[in-house]
């Protein structure tokens, strides 16, 4: 089993220290289940570890938060990741996952160092007249340090945790075998993909690993936002920028989180919540490119009212179709359209077969609660939690690229609220839907269409005798095949067997009947009421036959109606 599974021996260390630690936190089952401690036992690792002490009076949720803490920086960004799958969680597993923070300690400065130069060519401290040691931010992948350039000018400099890259690296490989084991030996969750959300996540985790590509991140949205005054975004210095560090311009101003300072200093709460929603909204349905965390940490409030985003690790893109479905979804929800609500939903569903009468009525008797609700008392973050619901109830999937997305709107309108308890989301999304449902069928837009649709079928049309040339050779070949998905073949076969049934039945019967009509002409053997009894018994067993074919067809007609 171990062969097979983690092949690569030099993680084999860090695969009894993950075994080790669910199984203190009463998680055994599982690892039992997976055969991973009997893989270890059978690599001469004997593995007897108890749980700790009433670890199995706490809930499921919490003993597995706390066994991801304690995993640390790929386990806490998985169960964060984890923390935006409404569609797949309970809202208690969500509550758990959101309370995952990477409390890190800082590495020494002097263990820093010799890597910093390295990468910088030249001691730091002939770049940077001032280089603070000790740390402003310390997080699970880098660390944030002040400094000053020779020109004057206030930076900061993120710079990788040592060894960090081999460490994540060693434990994606172990995650992405897990996930294997669990679709291989929990069927129930095979509908959730566990390997694909691996895989998303490792390719997630490995972007924000390279702090090259959030320096271009940041360098995009800076673009897109060149001509909003009211929104900074703190400027990179390729010169000293790489995939160990990022040196970008010192941002500073009032924590995000920081509401009596906000009071004392002046600064208008609403207004400040009104740009920052505009701002997210922009990135969203106009941009296509946003920022995934917009939490109190990742904003500060500059003087004059301005907003500054940090912290551009994590964002999420959209494609246009995507984006389309996101503004008609966001359109209905407003208008409290169940009818543009399912067209969207049925849209996410893929190959799941989903029975779209109840999907319907549960989508009307979600609608009916919010019928009478005025939109100051509507939360987007509220709605959009029990659509998910509702597509976790019917086994709808949500894609990949949408996960990001609602938890982003939802940490928006929680941001908005706490600068002012009267936000309304919904009041802020509307001009914006309304933009891009009126962009859409402007001339400009239509004439785009037509022109890729034309496109589109040239080439189909071109292609066409191509396409046939090759499915010709394939069948000269051999290897013309022809897949059938047919749906409901078992109850197929059930119509089959019950038809061939009733066909022996009615078959035995007339052989019966006339087998019987024949022996009663013989005046022989013993007699029941005058009659000879085997031509009796025959026509009484024919009898009651026919009954019962009759009845079996008439409740064969029953059911199909």
């Amino acid at each position: 089993m171990l062969k097979e599974t983690f092949t690569v021996m030099r993680d084999l260390p860090r695969v009894r220290e993950i075994i080790s630690v669910l199984m203190r936190h009463g998680l055994g089952n599982l690892v039992q289940r997976l055969g991973l401690a009997k893989g270890l036992e059978r690599a001469g690792d004997l593995l007897r570890l108890p749980g700790e002490h009433g670890i199995e009076l706490l809930d499921p949720p919490v003993r597995v938060r706390r066994a991801l803490e304690e995993l640390g920086p790929t386990f806490i960004k998985l169960g964060q990741v984890l923390a935006t799958r409404v569609d797949v969680f309970t809202p208690d597993w969500i509550a758990e996952f959101e309370k995952l923070q990477s409390h890190v300690p800082p590495v020494p400065f002097e263990e820093l160092l010799p890597e910093l130069t390295l990468v910088l060519g030249r001691d730091p401290h002939e770049i940077f007249l001032e280089l603070d040691p000790l740390p402003v931010g310390s997080a699970s992948i880098a660390q944030v340090h002040r400094a000053r350039l020779v020109t004057g000018e206030e930076v900061v400099l993120k710079i990788r945790r040592p060894g960090i890259v081999a460490k994540i690296d060693s434990d994606l490989r172990i995650l992405r075998q897990i996930a294997s084991l669990m679709e291989f030996e929990f069927p129930e969750a095979r509908r959730y993909q566990p390997v694909k959300i691996v895989d998303e996540f490792a390719k997630s985790l490995r972007r924000e690993l390279s702090l090259a590509a959030e320096a271009r991140n940041l360098e995009r949205f800076a673009q897109n936002f060149s001509d909003h005054a009211e929104i900074e975004i703190p400027r990179i210095h390729w010169e000293y920028t790489n995939e160990f560090l990022n040196v970008q311009s010192w941002v500073g101003g009032l924590a995000g989180n920081d509401l009596a300072a906000l009071e004392e200093g002046g600064y208008d709460r609403k207004l400040l919540a009104a740009r920052g929603a505009d701002a997210v909204l922009k990135m969203v349905l106009i941009d296509g490119y946003f920022h995934a965390d917009p939490h109190p940490g990742n904003v500060k409030y500059l003087p004059g009212n301005r907003i500054a985003f940090l912290d551009f690790g994590m964002v999420g893109r959209l494609p246009h179709q995507r984006r389309d479905q996101i503004v008609d979804l966001l359109a209905a929800l407003a208008r409290r359209d169940e009818h543009g609500i399912m067209d969207v939903l049925m849209e996410w569903t893929g190959d799941t077969v989903v029975d779209e009468e109840l999907l319907a009525a549960d989508i009307a008797g979600f609608i009916f609660n919010y019928e009478n609700l005025p939109l100051k008392d509507i939360q987007i973050g509220v709605l959009l939690s029990e659509v998910a619901v509702i597509m976790r109830e019917h086994e709808i999937t949500l894609p990949a690229d949408l996960t990001l997305l609602f938890k982003a709107l939802i940490t928006l309108e929680g941001l908005g609220r706490q600068l002012n308890p009267d936000f309304q989301m919904i009041a802020q999304l509307t001009p914006f839907v309304r933009e891009v449902l009126v962009d859409r069928y402007k001339p400009q837009a239509l004439y785009k269409r037509s022109k890729e649709g034309l496109a589109d079928a040239f080439d189909l049309i071109t292609g066409l005798p191509r396409d046939v040339a090759k499915l010709v050779r394939q069948a000269r070949r051999g290897n013309f095949r022809v897949d059938l998905d047919l749906k409901r073949l078992d109850r197929f076969g059930t119509q089959l067997a019950k038809s061939a049934n009733r066909l022996t039945m009615g078959i035995v019967t007339g052989c019966l009947i006339i087998g019987s009509s024949i022996v009663i002409t013989v005046k022989a053997g013993p007699m029941l009421f005058g009659l000879p009894a085997f031509g009796f018994l025959g026509f009484a067993i024919a009898f009651f036959n026919t009954l019962w074919l009759i009845f079996s067809i008439w409740v064969s007609g029953k059911e199909e109606q």
